[in-house]
């Protein structure tokens, strides 16, 4: 009956990696009152009960948030698909008004670079509804007047919101809403006459045919998006990365080993930008991360190495913030390319990793899929087990 708020106070609590029970002692700490208890949390995040509002409130104390931000995440906490379709079109639409005035954008531009930069550590149905806040923001700010100027930094803003938006609908594999979310990104870049933002939604739409298996268009779409990004950008090199990725999965390795030459050119004047989490800041660690992605699909043994050292930088300290996500992507290329190079019964371990970090999300599902097969090709006996904890994630991904 209240799935939406447990399901959110459950994802609140994975990304703070508390358990229940630590939740619990966390939140009668706070409050002075010991009648919380780690079964009145199961009942919540199961939807049996509604936390009391006094128990939002303490929960807004542990969770690092201020009442209203938790106010405004519950609020919608359960949205629809036609709910989404809908506000993606809206915007679209309301977008051609002029009237705009002079109100600062700057913290609605600071917001858009803090929701970029958690993208890699944080679930894609939480940060979608607050993404999803940030757009209701701008569209009420499209109705007040503003200086031509403030209306294109307003556009900009929404391009990029809906743009992170259909990239967490992608994840969530909800084709219809990333579908419209992506028109809208798209429409919003044209209107502001951006180039980045044009190339970054096609390389995103790229992606997406990746997760479909549609390779053929994946790559014509990398391609636009390269046309239309600036030459050198970050939209530019993660296209001409994703055009490799699709040759891969087509098996065309002269293509993709040209490619992954360009994308090596690309990327060696490059600094570590100061905020390497950001999704649409190229990072050149994301470098290693694609030839082990590309290797592996291509078949090549000599992916492991690769892998292994992305692993190691994606988990250590030393190399910038942890980048749980990704390092669980990361065990999956491993896993293929150990599988590659005559070695399944690692590739078993590192996948059954993979597949219980709680971290994978339903547009990596085929990627593990994949690699379960191979594994079974070769007659490991713990496929079964594999095939077991995969379709529990499934089943669990599904109640998303």
């Amino acid at each position: 009956m209240y799935s939406g708020i447990g399901h959110l106070i459950a994802q609140l609590r994975a990304e703070r990696d508390l358990s229940q029970a630590q939740l619990a002692q966390l939140l009668a700490e706070a409050s002075g009152n010991p009648a919380v208890t780690r079964n009145k949390i199961s009942r919540w995040e199961q939807g049996r009960r509604r936390p009391r509002r006094y128990w939002l409130q303490w929960l807004a104390v542990v969770f690092g948030l201020s009442l209203a931000d938790l106010d405004d995440l519950v609020r919608i906490a359960s949205p629809t698909t036609d709910t989404n379709e809908a506000e993606a079109i809206e915007l679209g639409q309301r977008v051609a008004a002029s009237d705009v005035g002079g109100r600062t954008l700057e913290q609605l531009e600071l917001a858009v670079d803090e929701l970029a930069i958690a993208y890699p550590r944080v679930q894609p149905d939480l940060l979608l509804l607050r993404v999803r806040r940030h757009l209701t923001y701008v569209g009420k700010l499209l109705d007040a007047r503003k200086t031509l100027a403030e209306h294109r930094r307003l556009v900009v803003t929404g391009s990029w919101l809906s743009l992170l938006a259909a990239t967490c609908s992608i994840d969530l594999a909800d084709r219809p809403a990333a579908a419209a979310r992506l028109r809208t990104a798209a429409q919003l870049a044209e209107h502001a006459d951006h180039p980045e933002l044009s190339g970054w939604a096609l390389e995103t739409e790229a992606w997406q045919a990746v997760t479909d298996g549609d390779y053929r268009r994946a790559i014509k779409l990398s391609q636009a998006a390269q046309a239309a990004a600036p030459v050198g950008s970050s939209a530019f090199i993660q296209a001409t990365a994703q055009e490799g990725r699709a040759h891969a999965r087509l098996g065309h390795t002269r293509d993709t080993l040209e490619v992954l030459s360009r994308v090596e050119h690309l990327v060696a004047p490059l600094e570590v930008p100061d905020q390497p989490e950001h999704h649409y800041r190229y990072d050149p660690g994301k470098s290693d991360a694609y030839v082990a992605t590309t290797l592996s699909w291509l078949g090549d043994p000599g992916a492991v190495p690769i892998a292994r050292q992305v692993l190691t930088q994606l988990e250590s300290p030393a190399h910038g913030a942890v980048r749980p996500r990704r390092a669980a992507t990361a065990r999956l290329d491993l896993s293929l390319a150990l599988v590659a190079s005559g070695e399944p019964d690692e590739a078993s371990s590192t996948t059954m990793e993979a597949i219980t970090s709680g971290r994978l999300v339903p547009s990596n599902y085929w990627r593990a899929r994949e690699v379960i097969n191979a594994i079974d090709a070769h007659g490991v006996p713990e496929v079964a087990e594999l095939r077991d904890a995969y379709e529990s994630l499934k089943a669990e991904g599904a109640s998303v």
